[in-house]
């Protein structure tokens, strides 16, 4: 089987009615006759799966020959669907209908920023299933759970409250695109319905975090903090002293690669 052969690009439809929405996915076949886990990428707020860190996942599964699962959330890439009416619940919809339309057996969750934040609340729908994908493991890149309540609300200047009442949104400037980051009254009001650092998070599985002491979006105290809520696991913190929220230099892919390899049990 070729390269191309190998990897096929297609869309799921979640939702009914005026909800519903074409999720774009890639799925990358495994090449083992006895297949290990699939690599499951969640990407960030506004990222999407043809960002660095999610390609080099990719490639990766292909050097194994694994499996591996991208997608775009709603609104983002090339999904259908609007930005604006995105949640945590939303965005968690998408991601289950991805894994119960490819069906993996075996997953790692990779999760990048928010993506942590869906891979942590993913694990607990997962774990209210009687058939569900088995999680072999979880790589949390910067990771960003509970970011509405933790990060964002407690910033608010009386000017984003007052959009936020107003308008029903507020809006900040990315550094990272020259459109501004738009966070609705609706993200906000889910998010709290969302929280997963309000007592013992069980993921059953290992976890390795990766996190920049030099992130200016997520401070790397929030992923210390993370690791207080996650007890019952075998769990591994990297703190790489000189990087930034996205961890996307070669250096920092190869400690992607290297937690991930981590978490690959050996059949």
């Amino acid at each position: 089987m070729t390269e191309a052969a190998n990897i096929t690009q297609k869309t799921t439809t979640v939702g009914s009615g005026s909800s519903a929405r074409e999720i774009a996915i890639i799925h990358r076949a495994a090449r083992r006759k006895k297949p290990g886990p699939a690599f499951v990428w969640l990407g960030g707020y506004r990222s999407d799966m043809a960002g660095t860190k999610a390609v080099e996942l990719d490639a990766f599964a292909g050097e194994l020959g694994l499996a591996a699962i991208r997608f775009d959330y709603s609104g983002h890439g090339i999904s259908g669907g609007v930005f604006r009416e995105g949640t945590i619940s939303r965005w968690l919809e998408e991601a289950i209908a991805v894994l119960d339309d490819i069906k993996p057996k075996r997953v790692i969750l990779v999760g990048s920023s928010m993506g942590g934040w869906i891979a942590l609340r993913l694990v607990q729908e997962l774990r209210k299933r009687k058939k569900a994908a088995k999680i072999d493991g979880i790589v949390l890149i910067a990771p960003a759970p509970d970011f509405t309540a933790e990060l964002i609300e407690p910033s608010l200047t009386d000017k984003e409250r007052q959009s936020l009442a107003e308008r029903g949104y507020f809006e900040e400037h990315s550094e990272y695109s020259p459109e501004p980051n738009i966070y609705t009254r609706d993200l906000i009001e889910d998010g709290r319905r969302n929280l997963v650092m309000t007592g013992i998070i069980e993921t059953g599985c290992p976890v390795h975090i990766l996190q920049g002491m030099k992130d200016p979006d997520v401070p790397y105290t929030h992923a210390l903090k993370l690791v207080e809520f996650l007890p019952a696991d075998d769990v591994v913190l990297t703190l790489i002293r000189d990087g930034d929220h996205r961890l996307s230099r070669p250096q920092d892919i190869e400690k992607l690669k290297t937690a991930v390899s981590g978490l690959i049990l050996n059949d």
